[in-house]
């Protein structure tokens, strides 16, 4: 069944622009926990039953919302979106919420509140006509992902054991594309620990830890090849310039497409620990995300996604993607996880963050014929 269903883009911009303009950075919890606070009104206003859950590690609350259904118990779809961007506050001042042609700009506009909107806009839609979806749908936002989702993977794995399939609105692919698969992903803190000395009267009897970090860094990208890359993305040191510094620390990623070549990856970057002319150089492992690798139940919902997106006019190829997200737990868990299903676009993660227009109503309309037939063969 392909529900007619009346999407117009003016309408999901107007509920997507005050998500947007709600900055989310990651690090503030005040500010994600103000964005919670207006999808959890728009959620209700939507007909869920809609809770926050205590965030923790210094991080946001989540929201979960539950749509009445007649079989509320039963294992249902659950809709996983995140947040939290990375963006600062006040990047509305470069990169503000406008219209240009067929492109609608701002931050976190792709990455992923468009997609997030375009699932309360299927939902939505529903409910006004009258339609009640096969399983009972569960929305889960969480605050945390752009940092590997430290906080919330017990909490979303735990929620997507629950149900039957889990429907993840991350950007779309370029070529009207959705994911089935993620590459590996691990995240390292990096720390360099040198000896001080005054840096103008003998620099020559300090240790920099700065310098140290410096020809690590080339050190670690430099490993990258094919089946692993490696990259390094946050680095702090020094207290003052007049003194060789002895203490720096850094950040660096690793992604690999199966979850072997990120396990030799590990061990290399583990390895790097130790010490060099005077300089003690520690690596230590952080969050890490499982390769998720596309499985029969994942597939078989993948098929009904394309038979439907044929039936609404539009292709729907399907890839692995590089670039984690929280569908990467759900699906290396085995739970039928189609992701890659928000709006169209480019530049996310940067200041030219856009979605095209079009692709929101598109998307919307798929997104709301999945919540319309997933489940319809065994409904009573």
């Amino acid at each position: 069944m392909i529900p007619d269903l009346p999407f117009d883009a003016e309408s999901i911009l107007a509920t997507l622009r005050p998500w947007v303009e709600c900055e989310s950075p990651t690090h503030d919890a005040t500010a994600v926990n103000r964005m919670m606070g207006l999808a959890a009104r728009d959620l209700a206003v939507a007909g869920a039953s809609v809770e926050t859950i205590p965030g923790r590690m210094g991080l946001s609350d989540c929201v979960r919302a539950r749509f009445p259904h007649r079989h509320r118990d039963r294992p249902g779809i659950l809709v996983l979106g995140h947040l939290d961007t990375v963006h600062p506050v006040g990047t509305l001042a470069s990169l503000p919420w406008r219209i240009a042609g067929d492109r609608a700009y701002g931050p976190g506009i792709l990455d992923m509140k468009g997609g997030n909107v375009i699932a309360l806009a299927a939902i939505r839609a529903l409910t006004a006509a009258g339609i009640e979806t096969p399983l009972p749908v569960t929305f889960l936002f969480t605050g945390d992902e752009e940092v590997g989702s430290p906080a919330t993977r017990d909490l979303i794995e735990a929620e997507a054991a629950r149900h039957a399939f889990v429907l993840v609105p991350e950007p779309g692919q370029a070529d009207n594309g959705v994911v089935t698969g993620r590459y590996a992903i691990a995240r390292f803190d990096l720390e360099a620990l040198g000896r001080p000395s005054h840096a103008g009267a003998s620099p020559h009897e300090g240790r920099s830890a700065i310098r140290a970090m410096a020809r690590m860094i080339l050190a670690v990208d430099g490993m990258s090849d094919a089946d692993c890359t490696f990259s390094t993305g946050i680095v702090s040191g020094g207290q003052w310039v007049n003194c060789v510094p002895t203490q720096c620390r850094g950040q660096a990623l690793s992604m690999a497409k199966r979850q072997a070549d990120l396990d030799r990856g590990v061990e290399r970057m583990l390895a790097l620990s130790g010490e060099q002319d005077g300089v003690r150089f520690s690596v230590t492992r952080g969050v890490t995300r499982p390769v998720w690798e596309p499985d029969a139940g994942c597939l078989a919902l993948y098929d009904q996604a394309r038979i439907l997106s044929e039936a609404l006019g539009l292709p729907l190829p399907h890839r692995s993607a590089g670039g984690g997200s929280d569908g990467n737990f759900t699906g290396a868990n085995g739970i039928p996880t189609l992701d890659g299903l928000g709006p169209l676009g480019q530049g996310f993660h940067t200041l030219d963050e856009h979605v095209l227009i079009a692709t929101l109503p598109q998307r919307a309309r798929l997104f709301a014929a999945l919540l319309a037939n997933l489940g319809a063969a065994g409904r009573s």
